[in-house]
C-alpha cells in the first residue's frame, strides 16, 4: 500500500506552514528558511521493505529510513531529536513524532493523483500540497 508514495513529488502549494513550524517551536530564522524553501519529496521502497522518505531543498537535505510499525529515533530537519513512528492508516501514512511531552502528527495521502501532508501540532493544521514528478 505504500507503494503509491513512491516517486518524487515537487512541493505546489503550503498553507499555514509558519504557523505550524512556530508551533513546534521552530526559531524565527529556521522558520523563515522553512518557508522559503520548495522542497522535493522523494518516496522509495527497498527489497527488504526499508521506507526511505528523502526531503530535497536547497536549504535542506534529509533523509528518513523506516518501517512501518517500529519507532525508531528521529532528528527531524529542525534538528529536534524525537521518537517517531509510522503506520498506513486508511490509505494514508501516518507520521507521529513525540519529544519533550509534545506530539505533532504528519498525515500524508494520495488524493486526485496529488500528495497532500496534513502538519498537526494542537489546534494549528497546515496542509503542503505536491505534484508527481515524470
Amino acid at each position: 500500500m505504500v507503494e503509491q508514495f513512491v516517486g518524487n513529488w515537487k512541493l505546489t502549494a503550503s498553507e499555514n506552514f509558519d504557523d505550524y513550524m512556530r508551533a513546534i517551536g521552530v526559531g524565527f530564522a529556521i522558520r523563515q528558511m522553512g518557508n522559503m524553501a520548495k522542497p522535493n519529496l522523494v518516496f522509495s521502497v527497498d527489497d527488504a521493505g526499508l521506507i526511505s522518505m528523502k526531503s530535497q531543498s536547497t536549504f535542506k537535505t534529509t533523509e528518513t529510513k523506516f518501517r512501518l510499525n517500529e519507532e525508531f529515533d528521529e532528528t527531524t530537519a529542525d534538528d529536534r531529536k524525537t521518537k517517531t513512528i509510522f503506520t498506513l492508516e486508511n490509505g494514508k501514512l501516518v507520521q507521529k513524532q513525540t519529544w519533550d511531552g509534545k506530539t505533532t502528527t504528519l498525515e500524508r495521502e494520495i488524493r486526485d493523483g496529488k500528495l497532500t501532508a496534513k502538519c498537526v501540532m494542537g489546534d494549528v493544521v497546515a496542509v503542503r500540497t505536491y505534484e508527481k514528478e515524470a
